[in-house]
């Protein structure tokens, strides 16, 4: 395991104790957030034929819930920046429940849109944000163990809930089953409670030790700020004097001027209109190619699955000493492997092939999804995170909200999923050959601006010695020329 890094939180993060219950209820949280809009495909069939809509309707229900999952993130960001995660995450769970429970009485596909997509991603966004901001604050040394752990809690509920809501659905119908959704997932609530804040009164760990590894170092934001740290403390000393201006405390802007911001945020703006597609249109593709529907479900099951136990193996290889000062790379190539994986779904033939899809597809996506937050938590630091998450998600939810319904588009034009699956491929391709391009150009540029602010330490502690030197020397002098000839006469 790497050493701890140093941390400008004004405390030691425990690494521990209450922290995994923390974990414990950012699982449920973060799981229900993430995996509550996939569960609710397999309904999409049976309200499809209901409401008479087309693909690319019924994509619009889990991609508005999903976008205003991502675009709620600046509101939750600042209300947790403002009162703390529990209250934030506890609100979360009241309006997802209350979404569902309006959606079972919905009269046309605008009303789930309205009720599912926007009340419900709102209180998701509440979830999601406050979870994921909460393990910053008890983790430092252990976070990508953490961030993993929580990450799990994705494909767990997934899991559950693909063959729970077909059973559901064959006993109670879609609108019976949005009621017991709805009180299934006041568990959030549950979840909330056990966020309690971490205590800040714990004085920092002295240490001799400079940062090795670059997951941590990035909380001392002396490496990949691009800012020199006699700079960096100069500007934060300047900051704090100031007192800082409201808007700063909720939402911190100057991170569009942040290099390693930019390049994470370039790259999911693509990456995410290939993102959840495949994972929306999984079960209704099963259904396509004539396989019944508690076999279409239960390839959510098999993909969950997979899921589930790859993010804790990915937390874990991620917070090792070889994998961790170089975390970016590990992510580039968890977002190629998506790619390769959505080009080579169309190769799958019968229920078998997509059994081998889904437990590939779970890999890739288990390990990106292990890393989406953490390698963000690397760049800017865990105290500039919570504001960093919130600009991140309000962005992503354009490509959030067009992905499922463009990939839709494509189903209705062309009459088969492949070229839905191949554009995906695309999507996330790129953005993986270009996040191994730019992360190269990030870390070289890193390693020159910290060998830079060693060798300017170095030059101001020698001028230091030096002036120190000229200093006693001229005080020597100026006591030797009181001492005349005339006093060792006298003596």
């Amino acid at each position: 395991m790497p050493p701890p890094a140093a941390t400008n939180l004004g405390y030691t993060p425990p690494d521990g104790g209450w922290g995994w219950a923390v974990v414990f209820g950012a699982f449920i949280s973060i799981g229900f957030s993430y995996a509550f809009p996939k569960s609710l495909t397999i309904y999409f069939k049976e309200i499809q034929e209901y409401f008479s809509v087309s693909y690319s309707q019924i994509a619009w229900v889990s991609s508005v819930m999903l976008a205003s999952m991502y675009a709620g993130g600046p509101i939750s960001s600042m209300l947790v920046n403002r009162y703390g995660s529990r209250p934030v995450v506890l609100a979360g769970g009241i309006m997802v429940c209350t979404g569902m429970v309006l959606a079972s009485f919905g009269t046309s596909i605008i009303h789930l849109y309205l009720c599912v997509g926007v009340i419900g991603g709102f209180g998701l966004a509440f979830n999601l944000q406050p979870a994921l901001t909460i393990i910053g604050t008890y983790f430092q040394a252990k976070r990508p163990l953490a961030n993993g752990l929580a990450m799990t809690g994705s494909p767990v509920v997934l899991f559950t809930l693909a063959p729970l809501n077909q059973f559901l659905f064959d006993s109670f119908g879609w609108r019976g089953s949005f009621l017991i959704l709805g009180s299934i997932v006041m568990n959030c609530c549950v979840a909330g409670a056990l966020m309690r804040p971490v205590n800040k009164r714990v004085k920092p760990k002295p240490t001799n030790e400079s940062p090795k590894c670059n997951g941590g170092a990035e909380e001392a934001e002396t490496v990949n700020t691009g800012t020199p740290p006699a700079n960096l403390l100069n500007e934060e000393s300047q900051t704090a004097s100031k007192g800082q201006s409201n808007v700063h405390k909720l939402i911190d802007i100057s991170l569009f001027k942040h290099r390693g911001f930019l390049i994470y945020l370039a790259g999911n703006v693509i990456m995410f209109f290939g993102f959840f597609a495949p994972v929306v249109f999984l079960a209704p593709y099963a259904k396509h190619l004539g396989i019944d529907e508690y076999s279409a479900a239960f390839l959510l099951s098999i993909f969950a699955l997979v899921d589930m136990f790859i993010r804790p193996a990915t937390g874990f290889i991620g917070n090792t000493k070889w994998v961790r000062p170089r975390i970016q790379y590990f992510f580039s190539f968890a977002v190629s492997y998506n790619g390769v994986c959505h080009l080579l779904c169309p190769l799958a033939s019968g229920y078998l092939g997509l059994v081998v899809y889904a437990v590939f597809f779970g890999l890739a996506f288990g390990m990106l999804s292990a890393l989406l937050f953490e390698v963000l938590m690397d760049l800017v630091g865990a105290n500039r995170f919570s504001s960093a998450v919130g600009l991140v998600t309000i962005i992503e939810c354009g490509p959030v909200l067009l992905g499922p319904p463009l990939s839709g588009a494509l189903v209705d034009i062309f009459g088969d999923y492949k070229y839905m699956y191949y554009a995906c491929g695309v999507f996330m391709l790129a953005p993986g050959i270009f996040f191994f391009i730019m992360h190269y150009y990030n870390y070289k540029k890193l390693d020159e601006e910290q060998r830079q602010s060693v060798a300017t330490e170095m030059k101001t502690s020698e001028e230091t010695v030096k002036l120190k030197m000229n200093q006693d020397e001229k005080e020597w002098m100026e006591l030797m020329g009181k001492v005349t000839d005339k006093d060792f006469i006298g003596v």
